[in-house]
């Protein structure tokens, strides 16, 4: 099967992120022609004038629609798409010169109707978006999900780096409409109709992340309050292992009341964590800074989370309501 592909980018208020993303695509060491598809969500900080920066670099389509959300954004893209195999981006993503290289020759070798590429810091990214990245990415803290790991069962591709061939999104109409765990939910609608995914480990792109610790936490929220509507909704899919950020929450708790009563067993092993995840990240990073910020959105990561997560899960199975 020849591939042509076609990269979706939704933006919503982002002009500078174009800029740079578009700047990487333009530096792709790929010779075969391949277009981006820009789709404007409702933006008031319209990106039309950097599209026009790079129309004479680069086969660019510009879509300015009423705001939607990513997920509906992301199906007019391909709605509109001339390729037969869809790239799905983040505006805040930058990709590495050999992106588009590595997942045509990963494909035409081994071709699965969806893919999706792990996540990375660049050298020039600030403090804040290392430690985020580390958090996000770490087998120390996720366990390495979002691919950093070899054995990955059916793979779960993430809308900032994924890939759906046009017979899959005709099959599956694309994104629901969950405000988040949207690409989640693609993935295992995917999986159920039997379409085969697979993680390209080199396909990765380098995550830029312009959060705040604010943000961040509303972010890590988001994510634990779509996994109990996607458990309920995919019940084979429900793991144990998603109710450690609110268990680790809790212990933490727990371990504070136990110092005061006497006991602190328990929080000497929080603080040997810690103590090694500093030293991980410190190492990774190779910058003590970024090692203690790392601490920092470990701990936001793991409440945003696990806070969300709780909520959710008291609603969809108690109240029986649908948040999203």
């Amino acid at each position: 099967m020849e591939l042509h592909f076609s990269i979706i980018v939704p933006v919503y208020n982002r002009p500078q992120e174009i800029d740079e993303l578009l700047m990487s695509l333009s530096l792709q060491s790929f010779k075969d022609d391949f277009e981006i598809i820009i789709v404007e969500d409702g933006s008031n900080e319209k990106c039309d004038y950097i599209i026009k920066k790079y129309e004479n670099q680069l086969n660019l389509k510009y879509f300015f629609k009423e705001n939607s959300g990513a997920g509906a954004s992301r199906n007019y893209g391909m709605e509109h798409a001339s390729g037969n195999y869809f790239i799905i981006l983040d505006s805040d993503v930058l990709l590495p010169i050999h992106y588009l290289n590595k997942v045509c020759k990963t494909l035409t070798l081994n071709y699965t109707d969806a893919f999706g590429g792990p996540d990375a810091a660049h050298e020039s990214f600030t403090t804040i978006q290392k430690a985020i990245n580390y958090s996000m990415t770490s087998l120390l803290t996720t366990g390495g999900i979002r691919g950093k790991k070899n054995a990955v069962g059916k793979f779960q591709p993430r809308s900032f780096n994924m890939g759906i061939s046009k017979i899959a999104f005709e099959a599956t109409k694309g994104y629901s409409k969950m405000k988040y765990g949207e690409d989640i939910d693609l993935s295992l609608r995917l999986i159920n109709l039997g379409f085969k995914t697979q993680l390209i480990e080199k396909a990765f792109v380098f995550h830029k992340r312009r959060s705040t610790f604010k943000q961040f936490l509303s972010q890590t929220y988001n994510f634990g309050t779509a996994r109990p509507i996607l458990n309920k909704k995919y019940p084979a899919t429900a793991k144990i292992t998603y109710w450690f950020p609110s268990l680790f929450m809790m212990g933490i708790i727990f371990s504070i009341i136990g110092l005061f009563l006497g006991y602190w067993q328990l929080w000497l092993m929080y603080k040997i964590y810690f103590i090694v995840l500093f030293l991980d990240a410190s190492i990774q990073n190779k910058s003590v800074k970024v090692g203690f910020v790392s601490t920092i959105t470990t701990l936001i990561q793991f409440l945003g989370y696990g806070t969300g997560f709780l909520r959710s899960y008291a609603n969809v199975y108690f109240k029986d309501t649908n948040r999203l």
